[in-house]
């Protein structure tokens, strides 16, 4: 079986970089699981620094060393758990967020009438009542597990998808390969690269970071697609995030995937939302969105669409459950990935299935677009080309799942004190000042780094950035 950094490097099409090119340390166990979560984030984020390390020799002719350590990678799985804000004595104290807590206790795997395990998610409002709707049952433990109980888990994981609600049945990784949407996904790359149209090439702009002059629309939340969005942010990408008043988020996820961009509200039922986000994506490089299958082409802007008026668009999308498939129409999150590919039903204590100690199908899932970007942006400069890059959370853990586990033996492990404190650093958003993991991907020459920090939802203004005004800030930054 290959590597996990070999299977990242088949989707570059190139041979593997030199030996001292990419550098890959540390080893799991990192947290208490037995899959290899720090050392196959790492693989990915080594792919990362390889497809950047491309752009800078395309412009430069100078390709750079990357390294990564798998125990750093660990850590950007679960960077929301380390922020951290000053408290009324100076120290610094967990941003936590208590109804966020409360969310999770209740997005567990519970018993199933008929001995099998159901996993319902209530990860915003309005999917919380949805699913609330389906069990009619309150919002606490005790009454979601009697009200799972009543159930077969395959009629309620078909009622969750009727209500368009978020859930799934606990699978074991042979039976979610056997199924015919693994097998669907099984059959399908890592990161999926499609050319859907002609284009002239395009040479990579000019600017003293790789991907200065680089414009990508963000819209997208929790927790993928911000996290590709952040990764170009944070390699020199003007980052346009397009939220709306009315949509939910959760806000410490909010806080922590959105250092180095900007962000504007854009209300797309309405038709000067729509006009506006046009105009934008003419102006873009990329385009990045995690909407339902089809939402977003029923709005004129799928693929085809934004290639016909932006000839030359890296249009990323992300979902749970990819583009084909039974199950590709459906909605998801981190746990529901984890509940249908095995991972939920091999992390458990043998008495009941468990969830990672880290949102390890989210991140991944968020590098690997990043990765899937990168590289269509290298062909666009050689060959040109409108592309279409797909990553999946199913297909992220299914990665995992195959990367096999290792023993370990502390109830609960975790990165120490010192190294956390080596990792992080400290920025001044409006909202006050934080302390929060940096990127830790390192490059030989153009270290990864945001320039902005984490902004105020909706505080910018949608419009793109004067090239000469950006290059001027970056470089005031650094």
């Amino acid at each position: 079986m290959k590597t996990a950094f070999e299977e990242v490097m088949d989707i570059r099409g190139k041979a593997t970089p030199e030996d001292d090119s990419v550098t890959i340390t540390g080893a799991d166990p990192v947290f208490s699981t037995p899959f290899r979560l720090g050392e196959t984030c790492a693989s990915v984020l080594a792919g990362v620094g390889v497809a950047v390390s491309d752009i800078w020799a395309l412009k430069t002719g100078r390709p750079q060393n990357v390294a990564i350590d798998a125990r750093h990678a660990a850590a950007a799985l679960r960077s929301t758990l380390y922020m951290q804000r000053p408290g009324p004595d100076g120290s610094f104290l967990p941003l936590i967020n208590d109804s966020h807590e409360a969310m999770l206790k209740i997005t567990q795997p519970w018993p199933t009438k008929d001995g099998r395990w159901f996993l319902p998610h209530f990860g915003l409002p309005n999917l919380k009542e949805r699913v609330l709707g389906v069990l009619g049952c309150e919002p606490n433990p005790a009454s979601v597990a009697t009200a799972v109980a009543q159930w077969d888990a395959l009629d309620l994981e078909a009622a969750i998808d009727a209500a368009r609600a978020c859930g799934g049945m606990v699978r074991s990784n042979a039976e979610w390969l056997s199924h015919p949407h693994g097998q669907a996904l099984q059959g399908k790359p890592i990161v999926e690269i499609i050319k859907i149209a002609d284009s002239n090439p395009e040479p990579l702009p000019a600017g003293n970071r790789p991907l200065s002059g680089i414009r990508t629309l963000d819209l997208t939340r929790i927790l993928a697609g911000p996290i590709a969005a952040r990764t170009l942010a944070e390699n020199g990408a003007d980052v346009l995030m397009v939220a709306a008043e009315h949509l939910p988020q959760i806000d410490e996820h909010v806080i922590d995937t959105s250092h180095g961009k900007r962000s504007c509200y854009l209300n797309l039922k309405t038709t000067e939302g729509t006009a506006q986000l046009k105009k934008l994506a003419r102006g873009a490089d990329v385009f990045s969105q995690g909407y339902r299958p089809g939402m977003l082409a029923g709005l004129g802007f799928g693929p085809e669409d934004l290639a016909a008026i932006r000839p030359g668009i890296v249009y990323l999308s992300i979902s749970c459950f990819g583009a084909d498939g039974p199950f590709s129409h459906r909605g998801g999150w981190e746990q529901v990935a984890q509940t249908v590919t095995g991972l939920c039903h091999d992390g458990g204590d043998g008495d009941r299935p468990g969830l990672l100690p880290a949102a390890a199908c989210d991140y991944t899932t968020g590098y690997l677009g990043a990765y899937g970007v990168l590289l269509a942006l290298t062909r666009r400069a050689l060959e040109g080309g409108s592309y279409h890059v797909r990553v999946s959370l199913c297909q992220s853990g299914m990665f995992i799942y195959r990367q096999g586990k290792t023993a370990f033996t502390a109830p609960s492990m975790d990165l120490t004190n010192a190294e956390r404190g080596a990792l992080c650093i400290d920025t001044q958003p409006a909202s006050g000042p934080l302390r929060h993991l940096g990127p830790v991907l390192c490059l030989s020459e153009t270290q990864p780094h945001w320039t902005r920090p984490t902004p105020v939802l909706g505080g910018d203004a949608p419009k793109w950035l004067d090239p000469n005004a950006a290059a001027g800030a970056a470089k005031a930054a650094e």
